[in-house]
């Protein structure tokens, strides 16, 4: 089975109706279902807080869906551990050149250790780290 890291856009694009890219994202997730899906629990914290200010059912919501999505075969979630943070933090002071945040380094790096060249994400600075964004 072939792995891609899914970005926090991934997530809030096939949940946010409204997003420009919903119905791609959709389109992606059902004509690829032979994928795992791999993320982060940091990717996770940008979901929730995303949807934090749109009231208590769309974080109700946001939150159900991310319980079912950590029991989902197909996805892979990456915990939140001290090591994945500085080594993050180790990226993100060696770029400060770039608008990287801190979640984008740590996602780069577990994507590097994981070997994965694919990204959901339209975020031009994995392009600018070599790897290829799924979403334009």
């Amino acid at each position: 089975m072939r792995a891609v890291f899914a970005d926090t856009f991934y997530w809030v694009a096939l949940t946010n109706q409204k997003d420009s890219l919903n119905k791609e994202a959709i389109s992606w997730k059902q004509s690829h279902r032979d994928h795992t899906i791999v993320t982060t629990d940091e990717i996770f914290i940008e979901f929730l807080t995303f949807y934090s200010s749109w009231g208590s059912r769309f974080r109700y919501s946001a939150a159900q869906y991310v319980r079912k999505t950590l029991q989902d075969p197909d996805v892979r979630a990456i915990p939140q551990t001290r090591e994945s943070f500085l080594t993050g933090l180790d990226l993100y002071e060696a770029r400060l050149d770039k608008g990287y945040s801190l979640t984008d380094c740590i996602s780069m790096n577990v994507m590097k250790a994981e070997g994965l060249t694919d990204i959901l994400t339209h975020d031009e600075h994995f392009n600018q780290e070599g790897f290829r964004t799924l979403f334009t």
